[in-house]
């Protein structure tokens, strides 16, 4: 499993109406996946089980543009053979939110088609699932409002049940506004710490450049999509659309957005582009390109699997590292290339680093008295999944740093620190116990992880809890 992933399990352990770095809709599923018993087949389960719902939302969509079974297959086989395959591999809010965009643009078409009201209460129950999962569907919002104001489905807003259906949404979103405010707004300390550490590190054009690529291989049917809600007259009533996508795009861009936020945005433009493809292809002997214009997905991605995926050896992908870093998969979030893709780092070293753990911990004479301290959100999640010990390691990072229990007294302390290229742990901490060492290390060369530390300090000269308390107020202090 990925780093991430141990952060949104552990999450079950601590339900909330937030968390400092998501919503609490992952949280939710977790403490489902902890029902069905915690394993790694329905950690899986989940983002795979939205990525077949959201090729089920295209479907329906498909449907109500242009009932025709060319249509259907192709918007079906766009979906799936592109970058969504590998986004619902890992357990994150991501997954969900392709869905929930998916799900209220369709929402938005349904609204259009019939003019019931329902729709509007229907897209404002979808909004809250997307809201509290991840506050990115907010730029869904933002892209499409504009938009409608330049069309006549402008109307809309002069509708009482638009207004009524929001008010619905913020009553249900409001438990989650509530616990930012009692909490000092985190998402707001979450997204500068982005801003500073990762988005800064975003460019224009490699942002555009990963957009033709989440989708290459139906990049004809975007385009078609496009096209045919300009000038194609059945799909006139739906031309917001169209402005749609320039203004989310460009919000995104202006806010230096990752990437991947805004992977959720082209599908139901698959559902248009294939349902005038239907339309155009359907007579003579265009509908011989019918069978090329399904497999033309398929065959764009057969090299995206062979190389986007995490299918080969990490000494395969330094055997070839230059064809990986000519496609931008060596590129970290701090700007850097290095061995590995970063998601395939971010899966190594996690068994390892819980054992070593487990085994210093159950040797210690006092483990109950025993804290163990983590660096980040990774590693404490991790111990904590795989721990045989009952351990709830813990650490000044993410939501960890409101999951200390100092109501146990502690004697010892088990240290993970971070390899950074000087080892000053021991100096800096031994002084406070009576005796220290270092117990072990990831030994894992390609693992993010690589030469993380594990340090031993047993019989406290001082209070650990009162010095722990006093750095969680200085570091919340910060933020």
């Amino acid at each position: 499993m990925q780093r991430d992933e141990y952060l949104h399990l552990d999450q079950a352990n601590h339900l909330a109406w937030g968390y400092i770095s998501i919503p609490p809709m992952t949280a939710w599923i977790s403490y489902l996946i902890k029902l069905l018993g915690n394993g790694v087949f329905w950690v899986k389960f989940f983002p795979a089980l939205f990525g077949a719902l959201t090729i089920v939302v295209v479907w329906k969509a498909i449907e109500e543009l242009n009932d025709n079974l060319f249509a259907l297959i192709l918007g079906a086989t766009g979906v799936l053979f592109s970058a969504l395959l590998r986004l619902n591999t890992l357990y994150q809010p991501n997954s969900l939110d392709v869905l929930c965009w998916t799900t209220l643009y369709f929402v938005v078409i349904k609204y259009i088609n019939t003019q019931k009201p329902k729709w509007l209460y229907v897209g404002a129950i979808v909004f809250v699932i997307g809201f509290l999962n991840k506050y990115n569907i907010v730029f869904l919002l933002i892209g499409l409002f504009p938009a409608i104001l330049m069309t006549n489905q402008r109307e809309v807003l002069a509708k009482k049940q638009l207004y009524r259906a929001m008010l619905l949404g913020l009553l249900l979103i409001l438990p989650n506004l509530l616990w930012q405010y009692l909490n000092g707004f985190p998402v707001i300390h979450h997204l500068n710490e982005l801003a500073e550490t990762q988005l800064v590190n975003v460019d224009t054009w490699g942002f555009l450049k990963s957009q033709l690529l989440f989708y290459v291989g139906s990049l004809f049917v975007i385009m078609a999509a496009l096209y045919a809600l300009l000038f194609h007259k059945p799909f006139s009533e739906y031309k917001a659309f169209f402005w749609a996508i320039i203004f989310t795009l460009a919000v995104f861009v202006y806010f230096k957005a990752k990437d991947y936020y805004a992977i959720g945005l082209y599908p139901i433009y698959i559902a248009f582009g294939s349902a005038f493809l239907a339309n155009l292809l359907k007579n003579g002997w265009k509908r011989y390109l019918q069978p090329v214009a399904i497999a033309i997905p398929v065959l764009f991605f057969i090299p995206m699997y062979n190389f986007a995926f995490p299918n080969k050896s990490p000494e395969y992908i330094v055997k070839h590292e230059k064809r990986y870093k000519e496609l931008g998969m060596l590129r970290w979030e701090d700007g850097k290339d290095h061995a590995l893709p970063q998601d395939y780092a971010d899966m190594l070293g996690w068994k390892e680093l819980a054992y070593k753990v487990d085994t210093v911990y159950s040797k210690l004479p006092e483990s109950d008295k025993t804290l163990v301290l983590c660096d980040n959100y990774g590693q404490a999640g991790a111990i904590n999944y795989y721990t045989n010990n009952k351990i709830k390691a813990v650490s000044f990072n993410a939501d960890y740093i409101n999951w200390f229990n100092l109501d146990q007294q502690y004697d010892h302390l088990i240290r993970v620190k971070t390899y950074t290229g000087k080892d000053s742990e021991l100096e800096e901490t031994s002084p406070y116990f009576q005796t220290s060492f270092v117990s072990d290390s990831i030994t894992n060369p390609f693992a993010r992880e690589y030469r993380t530390a594990i340090f031993t300090f047993i019989g406290a000269k001082v209070d650990i809890n009162k010095r722990i308390r006093e750095e969680i107020d200085e570091t919340k202090k910060h933020r």
